[in-house]
């Protein structure tokens, strides 16, 4: 089966959808409302790089897994911690990652999204320059019936014709609200599958950039990958009855729930992470006054594992001394070290446990 892709505004059989129901809005502002939460908090906890770090990781895993990219979170913190080439399936997730952060500095640079910082977050993904595609031969189907249900646009003038459509519809000012657009865009996106490679894990760093662009999140703390990986047969089949049916309603629903859902669960996991932040502070403080520093708790956290030099540097201190305030923190138990080729690594192993929970 082959499906013309209309132009936004959302339309099925050539008549404009109401996107706009009472279901839809009264969803829209449950959602709004758990966003604002999640935000509201975000803004005043401390050593907020710090957990944003975190739940960026798990986010950059869990978008990858949609895919078909398993990778563990001990493959993942092996990968983090190396300085050497990165191969393999936490290579995927670590460009993911930087991806992410790539369209946030653009879109903070900027203020607007368009198809050409899309293009540079792909490139990152894939860390190849292949560009939007100039041919067809992509189509979805049916595991159980190898039915093609839905075939992308083929040719690279409808494709950019689309992407133009997309981006003026993202950017513009109107009435709707942003939650609800944002259902639309990803929809669009996906549908329109733009590039030869990476448009699933393009798409869901697309999410975070509008909510950054719209000021309803200021970072990208939205651990949504896990929702939709979660429901992953729901979400391809509301998809379908789009393409097929027009059912714009159910699937916007579908992504408000998630945002519902998502924002009390990067909530608590901000909280866990800042409850640790200060529990640990309290047990350095304790344990080893002499060495105890605001700084120095805030380095043992800036990743899952720290170098002697991350705190040679960060304190300004002899190599002597900032190896022996990490063995200190190892002997009693805060940090736990482990040796990774050349390097002596000193892990967070609570801030790890936190993860693997996520």
């Amino acid at each position: 089966m082959s499906n013309k892709l209309d132009l936004l505004p959302p339309k099925f059989n050539g008549s404009v959808i109401d996107i706009e129901t009472k279901s839809i809005l009264r969803e829209a502002a449950k959602a709004n409302k758990k966003l604002a939460e999640l935000k509201g908090y975000s803004e005043i906890v401390p050593n907020k790089n710090i957990l944003i770090n975190a739940i960026t990781i798990n986010e950059a895993k869990e978008s990858s897994e949609i895919e078909n990219i398993i990778t563990t979170h001990d493959e993942l913190f092996t990968a983090l911690s190396k300085s050497d080439v990165l191969l393999g399936r936490a290579k995927e997730v670590i460009n993911y990652k930087e991806a992410l952060w790539k369209g946030i500095d653009l879109i903070l640079e900027r203020g607007i999204l368009t198809t050409n910082m899309i293009a540079e977050v792909q490139s990152v993904i894939e860390k190849n320059k292949a560009g939007i595609r100039k041919q067809g031969g992509t189509k979805l189907v049916n595991e159980r019936t190898g039915e093609v249900v839905y075939t992308p646009p083929e040719t690279e003038t409808e494709i950019r014709d689309l992407l133009s459509n997309l981006e003026k519809y993202i950017n513009e000012d109107d009435e709707i609200d942003s939650l609800i657009k944002l259902a639309v865009i990803h929809y669009q996106f996906e549908s329109i599958h733009p590039f030869y490679d990476g448009n699933g894990r393009t798409g869901r760093i697309l999410n975070e950039l509008y909510l950054v662009m719209k000021g309803l999140l200021d970072s990208p703390i939205l651990y949504l990958s896990k929702y939709i990986l979660s429901t992953k047969n729901e979400y391809y089949k509301l998809l379908n009855g789009i393409h097929n049916e027009g059912n714009w309603e159910d699937w916007i629903l579908y992504i408000l729930k998630g945002i519902q859902e998502t924002s009390e669960k990067s909530l608590m996991i901000l909280k866990q992470i800042n409850k640790l932040i200060d529990d640990t502070s309290d047990e350095i403080r304790q344990k080893h006054p002499k060495i105890y520093s605001k700084e120095l708790v805030e380095i043992i956290f800036t990743e899952f594992y720290t170098r002697i030099n991350n705190v040679e540097t960060g304190l300004n201190v002899t190599r002597k001394t900032a190896s022996n305030y990490l063995n200190d923190l190892a002997e009693s138990g805060i940090l736990k070290t482990e040796i990774r080729g050349k390097d002596k690594l000193f892990i967070n192993i609570k801030l790890m446990d936190i993860m693997r929970t996520m």
